[in-house]
């Protein structure tokens, strides 16, 4: 092991924390030596304190004076090893996350431990957003710059029947779908919530400052539901997937049963419809009976469309 990935060895790191903890006590004044015993109980190993005084107090570590002060002019922070440094290059160099304008200074000198074009995604669209776009770009951090300063955009955008529309609206968020592999801006419009997906718009402009009124908006009405899942062919990998963005908890009932609770925004009810029924019977919808009544009428719609073939 390399003596700086050793900073991060289960001891050693702790260490590290412990005593860069006690030494920024040092540099504000008033350490003494029943606070350091008191950091050490606290915050590090059972046996770390026979270990972390004495050295300090009988200087084997030149970092503590007798008076209680340190000859450190600046606050200790824990160095990134060479492989942490390549897993933030891997992170940073995402298309995704190049759209935030993220500062890679200082990882000009490591490779990413893997890129996005190494990995082959069996349970993803192929239409997914392009994150490279200059345009795309330029629309995604006018929303997040609108969102941090509570502005208004007037956005021009193609509906889902490829209608052109224009509206004004106050952002929220903007939510990723790991399966469509897209953004959405989630906005409101009037008194309602309204969606866009980031990709369909086409001219965005900021506007004035919203007044705080409009900004305290009520939340969402939340629903919830449960379902019974059958883990065959991966379904639990892929809910997990599916279902990523929402709020839920998950129950093992055997080996191969799970009983799933999701919360989900009731705007989205026909969403969620779509992605239940995409597990078809390893998905079973327990409760609530509104919600198996949605899936009832969209099974009869889709049967009602092919015997029209």
């Amino acid at each position: 092991m390399k003596s700086s990935d050793s900073f991060f060895n289960e001891v050693y790191g702790t260490y590290f924390r412990v005593v860069g903890f006690i030494l920024e006590q040092a540099q504000k004044g008033g350490l003494t030596t029943e606070k350091i015993d008191r950091i050490v109980q606290e915050q590090a190993f059972g046996d770390s304190y026979l270990t972390i005084p004495r050295s300090l107090k009988d200087c084997e570590w030149p970092l503590l004076q007798n008076d209680m002060t340190t000859p450190l002019q600046h606050t200790p922070s824990m160095p990134l090893t060479i492989l942490q440094r390549r897993w933030l290059k891997t992170l940073l160099s995402d298309k995704r996350m190049q759209l935030f304008d993220v500062d890679c200074t200082g990882l000009d000198d490591v490779e990413p431990l893997f890129s996005q074009e190494q990995f082959v995604y069996f349970d993803r669209y192929n239409d997914g957003d392009s994150y490279d776009d200059p345009q795309y770009k330029q629309h995604f951090r006018l929303l997040l710059q609108a969102i941090a300063e509570k502005r208004r955009v007037e956005i021009s955008f193609l509906n889902n029947k490829n209608d052109n529309m224009r509206k004004k609206y106050l952002p929220t968020q903007i939510e990723y779908s790991a399966k469509d592999d897209k953004f959405r801006l989630k906005a409101v419009c009037g008194s309602s919530l309204h969606y866009v997906n980031v990709a369909r718009i086409k001219e965005c402009y900021l506007l004035e400052t919203a007044n705080a009124e409009i900004c305290e908006q009520k939340a969402p009405e939340r629903c919830k539901l449960t379902a019974l899942l059958t883990d065959e062919r991966n379904a639990l990998e892929r809910a997990m997937l599916h279902f990523s963005h929402l709020e839920k908890t998950t129950e093992r009932l055997d080996e191969k049963h799970y009983r799933l609770h999701l919360t989900y925004d009731k705007s989205d009810a026909i969403e969620m419809v779509i992605r239940i029924l995409s597990f078809g019977p390893l998905l079973q919808v327990q409760e609530p009976a509104s919600f198996i009544e949605l899936l009832r009428k969209r099974l009869q719609k889709q049967l009602a469309l092919q015997a029209d073939k």
